[in-house]
């Protein structure tokens, strides 16, 4: 999967260097919160009308099978996602696709 931010360079980032920037071995323990705060973040998000109720409960409905996934092991985080808030935002839109991507909207990765 290509990196949201790498666009604009031409060759893959070493994985020295993705292993330097990662955090994911340490804020891992903090998918439970990063959870609970996006589906808070896609309630108000459909309660501001900037996506559907349908939308919505797609992207919950989805974040909990997240949680359940990673609570049963099943569940690999991987440096190149650097940390817990891209490793989630991974796995809930390679679950429902573009949809999931609309979790970001009004929201940057300081706010999580």
């Amino acid at each position: 999967m290509e990196k949201l931010w790498g666009g604009r360079f031409e060759k893959n980032t070493d994985s020295l260097m993705e292993d330097f920037n990662s955090s994911i071995g340490f804020d891992k323990k903090l998918y439970h919160f990063d959870i609970i705060g996006s589906k808070a973040h896609a309630t108000m998000l459909a309660k501001s009308g900037i996506i559907s109720d349908k939308e919505c409960k797609e992207i919950v409905d989805a974040l909990m099978e997240i949680e359940c996934e990673i609570e049963s092991g099943k569940v690999e985080f991987s440096t190149k996602n650097e940390d817990i808030h891209m490793n989630i935002e991974v796995l809930l839109t390679n679950k429902i696709g573009e949809t999931g991507k609309k979790l970001h909207t009004a929201r940057s990765r300081n706010d999580q």
